[in-house]
């Protein structure tokens, strides 16, 4: 559900103002059905979950061209606050799962260059200790009274880990050299909220 929320914040954000159909027909557009197990209706369920928790605000609804009206949401304070937050925790702790990472890294731009890179730092740190435990786990196979060919699950879990943090090290060297347009380099980048509005990334 963290995906599709931060997937959901961040189209309204990027919009200025948005109505179901559009968020839908966008993330749809992205392809977050396949990579982020987002799945039409968890798009309107949230839309109206966020509303509930104070993130996001009907601001007017819209007749709809062959049924009934459109609610049209906009992104409140907090619905900022915790775009970030949700950005922040995909894109640092492994532990949220490859469909908020896949969410975060969509959203990329929408952070300053140094903060991006910090966090991108940070998961590589989180990385190598989950390394570390995955390859004492292999090493320790024969002792922990498992079954042989468990240890196969912890050769599993190296590679994944080591595929994760060469990928982490690549992207950091990308943001080090200056690629991609970043938050606060132009108002192009992507997901960028439209002028007057108050998203700025904290921190």
């Amino acid at each position: 559900m963290s995906a599709t929320r931060l997937l959901v914040l961040g189209v309204v954000r990027m919009k200025g103002r948005a109505h179901g159909y559009e968020v839908r027909r966008e993330l749809l557009s992205w392809g977050a059905d396949r990579w982020g197990k987002v799945q039409p209706g968890s798009i309107y369920h949230a839309l109206k979950k966020l509303t509930r928790d104070g993130l996001l605000e009907d601001v007017a609804n819209e007749e709809g061209e062959h049924g009934p009206d459109r609610t049209v949401y906009r992104i409140t304070p907090d619905g900022e606050t915790e775009f970030f937050l949700l950005l922040g925790q995909g894109l640092m702790d492994p532990d949220r799962g490859v469909e908020s990472l896949s969410a975060a890294v969509t959203f990329l731009p929408t952070l300053p260059r140094t903060q991006a890179i910090a966090m991108v730092k940070h998961r590589i740190g989180q990385l190598q200790g989950v390394l570390t435990n995955a390859r004492y786990s292999v090493d320790s196979a024969p002792d922990m009274g498992k079954p042989d060919h468990v240890a196969e699950l912890f050769r599993l879990w190296v590679i994944s880990t080591e595929a994760s943090i060469r990928w982490a090290e690549e992207l950091l060297g990308r943001l080090e050299r200056g690629d991609y347009v970043m938050a606060g380099e132009s108002d192009e980048h992507f997901g960028h909220a439209p002028a007057g509005g108050t998203s700025v990334a904290p921190g």
